[in-house]
């Protein structure tokens, strides 16, 4: 089970629901809810099963494209494979600039630039929450930029595109779970929201320390290392069934 690609997917995973929890994404949940369905909160609350519906074709937008990006950086990568070990240590070196980004150390104008799609009424149908989820990650925000970039440089030192299709799948479920769980409790998570935005700054500084460590790893070649004593941890009865 804790091959380096398991664990991985696990950062990945851990990537996407911080990208959740960023400044960028967190407090736009209702107003992206509200745009997909065309209802008010209490109407979402009334037809939860209609708002499932679209929470979940936007998050199948996203997740295509960001698993596309993930299979085209791999692919680079792959077509690079000679220079395999210099191209982990210099992805490992990009994830910790990102991850120092994050961390607010330094600022970078391009990446604070906002490039996402402006989208002033949604496409009719259901296919319009396809094609907004399509736009939202067609976007560069000053908050998931950094850590998708992160994501897509463990993917570009992937020897296989299924291996960076799956950890972009992996980021992608970690963004959709807590939107899809949101869409369904609206209410309940309008109140959680309340008593957590004070702790949003942290967010970003705990996201920027995930990826220092994750590229400090990959540029001393101790992911794999990492892994192996994953494994060691793992009780005997637990490793039969994985």
């Amino acid at each position: 089970m804790n091959t380096p690609e398991h664990v991985g997917i696990l950062v990945a995973f851990a990537a996407g629901v911080l990208s959740f929890l960023s400044p960028c994404v967190l407090p736009l949940v209702p107003s992206y809810l509200g745009f997909l369905t065309g209802m008010t909160l209490e109407e979402m609350t009334g037809r939860r099963r209609l708002a499932m519906v679209h929470a979940l074709l936007f998050v199948s937008g996203f997740a295509l494209i960001f698993i596309l990006l993930g299979a085209s950086a791999t692919a680079l990568g792959s077509a690079l494979k000679y220079y395999q070990v210099w191209l982990q240590r210099v992805g490992g070196v990009l994830i910790i600039l990102f991850g120092l980004y994050a961390m607010g150390v330094f600022r970078l104008g391009f990446l604070q630039m906002e490039k996402r799609v402006q989208l002033e009424r949604k496409p009719l149908g259901y296919l319009g929450s396809v094609l907004v989820g399509m736009a939202f990650a067609a976007g560069w925000t000053p908050c998931i930029g950094p850590i998708l970039g992160g994501i897509l440089g463990m993917a570009a030192t992937q020897g296989d595109v299924s291996r960076g299709m799956v950890l972009l799948g992996s980021y992608s479920a970690g963004l959709a779970v807590p939107f899809l769980v949101a869409a369904w409790a609206m209410e309940s998570f309008l109140d959680w929201f309340q008593r957590f935005r004070r702790y949003l700054p942290w967010v970003m500084r705990l996201s920027g320390l995930l990826l220092i460590l994750v590229g400090l790893l990959m540029v001393t070649g101790e992911f794999t290392r990492l892994a192996g004593w994953l494994q060691g941890l793992t009780p005997d009865f637990l490793k039969g069934r994985l």
